[in-house]
């Protein structure tokens, strides 16, 4: 099992398969657009602009289970991540991310980078970053600024080059 095996549905209600994203570098964020943290999408949309063209991609997962964060639609949502933050990563339908409804590639996503105490998600914008194999190698608290994982973000980026450059 990988990254490649699970399916989500677009915020538009298309099912992508993330077998789309191989050989992508990806950030994989629960986001909430009434939480704290929401202002962290501009800092995602810096990173997606900067290093779209090589590789990366955001993926953005609305989660109503903190505090209920995130209680719009599908559709709502859309329109406030545009309009307030020019978003052009791609935005999923709203999930589950901790719990027995969790959505199975959080499930995943957890299991293979656990927290501190525990596996569970503990609040919104926890992010987890997976290398171009798909494979995830880092998860970063809900506290960690989009920005301050650039390094690792460039490191991955670096390394796919390196690892098919000079094949023939």
């Amino acid at each position: 099992m990988s990254i490649y095996s699970f399916t989500a549905k677009s915020i538009t209600g298309e099912d992508i398969p993330l077998s789309r994203y191989k050989g992508k570098v990806l950030l994989i964020v629960n986001t909430a657009s009434r939480c704290g943290f929401t202002p962290q999408y501009r800092e995602l949309q810096t990173l997606y602009d900067k290093y779209q063209s090589a590789g990366l991609e955001i993926l953005a997962f609305p989660c109503n289970q903190f505090m209920n964060q995130e209680p719009g639609t599908d559709q709502q949502i859309q329109s406030f991540c545009e309009t307030q933050y020019g978003i052009t990563f791609p935005l999923f339908s709203k999930v589950e991310v901790k719990g027995e409804n969790a959505h199975p590639l959080f499930q995943y996503l957890t299991k293979e980078a656990p927290g501190i105490v525990n596996e569970q998600i503990k609040w919104n914008f926890t992010k987890f970053l997976v290398n171009r194999k798909g494979e995830v190698v880092g998860r970063y608290a809900p506290t960690t600024s989009p920005m301050k994982i650039e390094q690792e973000i460039q490191t991955l980026l670096e390394e796919a080059i390196e690892t098919t450059g000079g094949q023939t």
